[in-house]
């Protein structure tokens, strides 16, 4: 394989955003659809390439192909290459974000037909796929960190989209100013790892970090900044607070951020710098129970909400916490694998609100309802999707979430609990959505969505269905991998069920009693829903009355965005310290500074005072001072 094609993975994309923005859109205004067919051909072909790249990795023996390095920088003793690390774990990113990306790209040819920002949209998702692709093949943490903040610009522009809106641009500002905070943690784990090393190097850091000169209390600082850069960029506990409202972006850019993309990337990053977490048994515990609380944390809002998308966003929160899980207590290929499912479940579910949003103009489940009869396949892709999330058997989810379970049980108790208790949250609330959107009898008017879209619920255009079809197959049969053991060794760690034939594997990981108990606690979740949004069996009203305080601790999120904004950002910090800043501004600095030009303004008047024109004035003056001089002389000589 050519060294020159890891590169074209990003450069294409990258291209594409530069002539879409540069000649697209000034000279080809009447004629948006092009810049979609760009956008589309570009993610295609870096798609078709990071198949090849697996391809090639998978037959090297080492799983991994090197790449020559390019000089970057060179100043004084410092001298920064860029490179790309193509390895299993590159290889199998690459293929998630490129695929995903296709799809969703292809997808928002009919979501977005008609939108006024058509040609910006698609140079953005350009830009944004460029940044992510570059993000995974890094090899150092200087270029590393260069598209970390390039994924954040892309977030930061696609969430803010539609910027007309006020709930839109202060939902792209939160997004940007709330993942500084961990980004801030990430670049001083980068200049501490710099100065304690002497180098970005990724795999360098790797070998340090194994042969025990990186140890102790530095390499716990390195590792936990590391992973506090983690935690802003896959919204865990306690900087979750920016995914929910990044819903106010077009329905595609929630399934390209919220799949396999920008969250994913903090997963990514934990994974990318494991060696030095795993020989930190403080951040590799910090990060199994940040991704343990996490996750259940997170189900719990997911239970009120009645805005598909936030039911949606909570649950990307709660499954990257199972992610972290996987990876604080089973290793890379735990959390890679789960992350690999995910991000074809998730992309459904989104692509599939965003196909209702399409037809009923909403995307308040309240206004919805009885619509599996007129949207026949955005329901079952929808269920199907639901059915992988909540780890129904034999479909993807099951796989990596059982895994997951598995490892929490051996390594921590409590973490396993968590985990376990989540199953079944995130089982009602995938089927309390199934069943209040698309059961029972249709409660809505006709609207626009956020498209322009809306009137009488329909099935969406088949450049809409086909990629969710598409997605819906892959969450059934990506976690097969597991049970044919391709992920065996590959990840550097061999997966439980696999590599012991197809059917043998299928089936006999049902012989388990651990599968079984987590199937049986998915399965009360969506007897529940079930019970109470479809057969009203137990009357929802009822229950939120009886558990009132609960119920709205659960829907105002535990205040903690009246924590962040009203207490911390407005009592703390703006009438706190940044008033007392203000005070000693004014007082001292201002002070200071009036203080100094009153004096030489006093100063000049004195002076302006004494020359009164008057020449015997000014010869007294000049013989006082030249007999003081001659005093001086004679004194002091």
């Amino acid at each position: 394989m050519s060294s020159y094609v890891p590169w074209l993975i990003f450069l294409i994309p990258l291209g594409s955003f530069i002539v879409i923005s540069l000649l697209l859109r000034p000279f080809f205004k009447q004629h948006p659809r092009v810049s979609g067919y760009v956008t589309i051909c570009s993610i295609g072909i870096s798609c078709l390439l990071s198949f090849w790249v697996l391809k090639e990795v998978i037959a090297t023996p080492e799983h991994r192909i090197a790449i020559p390095d390019v000089q970057w920088l060179l100043i004084g003793n410092l001298n920064v290459h860029i490179g790309l690390i193509v390895d299993s774990l590159s290889a199998v990113m690459v293929v998630v974000v490129s695929l995903v990306s296709l799809l969703i790209q292809v997808y928002s040819q009919g979501y977005m037909h008609g939108d006024p920002g058509y040609h910006r949209y698609f140079a953005f998702m350009s830009l944004f796929t460029a940044c992510m692709l570059g993000l995974v093949l890094a090899d150092n943490l200087v270029f590393l960190f260069l598209f970390w903040e390039g994924v954040g610009l892309g977030s930061y522009l696609l969430i803010g989209f539609w910027f007309h809106r006020p709930s839109a641009a202060n939902a792209a500002k939160k997004a940007f100013i709330v993942t500084r905070f961990g980004d801030f943690g990430f670049l001083a784990a980068i200049l501490f790892l710099f100065y304690h090393t002497g180098t970005f190097d990724i795999e360098e850091l790797h070998a340090i970090a194994i042969a025990g000169s990186l140890a102790g209390t530095v390499l716990t600082w390195a590792a936990l900044g590391i992973f506090m850069g983690a935690v802003g960029k896959s919204a865990q506990f306690p900087l979750h607070v920016w995914l929910p409202d990044a819903m106010e972006g077009p329905t595609p850019v929630s399934a390209l951020i919220h799949a396999a993309t920008m969250v994913a990337a903090g997963v990514f990053l934990v994974a990318r710098l494991f060696p030095l977490f795993e020989h930190s048994h403080v951040a590799l515990t910090t990060v199994a129970v940040i991704g343990g609380f996490t996750a259940i944390f997170a189900a719990s809002m997911g239970l009120v909400m009645t805005d598909i998308k936030r039911v949606l966003a909570y649950s990307t929160i709660s499954q990257l916490g199972y992610m972290m899980l996987g990876l604080g207590t089973g290793g890379i290929a735990l959390g890679i694998f789960h992350l690999f499912n995910h991000a074809f479940f998730k992309a459904l579910l989104f692509l599939g609100a965003g196909s209702v949003n399409h037809a009923t103009g909403t995307f308040d489940m309240r206004e919805m309802g009885g619509l599996r009869r007129v949207m026949p396949w955005t329901y079952i892709t929808f269920v199907v999707a639901s059915l992988s999330l909540a780890g129904i058997w034999p479909l993807s989810g099951f796989w990596s979430k059982d895994e997951i379970l598995a490892s929490a049980l051996e390594g921590n108790t409590v973490l396993f609990y968590l985990a376990l208790v989540t199953v079944f949250m995130t089982a009602f609330y995938m089927f309390r959505a199934v069943f209040l959107t698309f059961h029972g009898e249709y409660r809505g008017g006709s609207s626009a969505g956020d498209g322009g879209h809306g009137g009488k619920p329909h099935e969406s255009p088949a450049v809409m269905v086909v990629p969710m079809v598409i997605l819906g197959i892959l969450s059934v049969v990506s976690g097969w991998l597991n049970v044919t053991g391709a992920f065996d060794g590959f990840l550097g760690h061999a997966t439980a069920s696999g590599g012991h034939g197809f059917v043998q594997g299928l089936f006999g990981v049902l012989s388990h009693p651990l599968a079984l108990v987590s199937l049986m606690v998915a399965g009360l979740g969506i007897l529940l829903a079930y019970a109470m949004y479809d057969r009203r069996w137990i009357s929802a009203e009822t229950v939120g009355r009886m558990f009132r305080p609960v119920y709205t601790m659960l829907y105002r999120k535990y205040w903690f965005d009246e924590l962040y904004e009203r207490v911390i950002v407005v009592r703390f910090l703006v009438d706190g310290v940044f008033a007392v800043f203000a005070r000693f501004d004014a007082q001292f600095i201002d002070g200071a500074v009036n203080g100094v030009a009153s004096g030489v303004s006093s100063a000049g008047a004195a002076v302006r005072r004494a020359h009164t024109g008057q020449l015997q004035v000014y010869g007294i003056t000049m013989a006082a001072g030249i007999i003081a001089i001659a005093v001086c002389f004679y004194l002091f000589s």
